[in-house]
């Protein structure tokens, strides 16, 4: 997933999900000069801030 995907899916916008990625580590991946997040990743990281 891409930040785009990550913020629709979450329904908050890219610069929330760029925060979070640097200060919460949601589980994005450098992939050349963009950020993946596997969607089962994200899924773990979710459950984890629930917690």
């Amino acid at each position: 997933m891409t930040v785009d995907d990550v913020a629709n899916y979450l329904h908050k916008p890219r610069s929330w999900v760029y925060s979070q990625w640097r200060s919460e580590g949601i589980p994005f991946r450098k992939v050349g000069q963009s950020l993946r997040c596997r969607p089962s990743d994200l899924e773990k990281w979710l459950d984890r801030q629930t917690s």
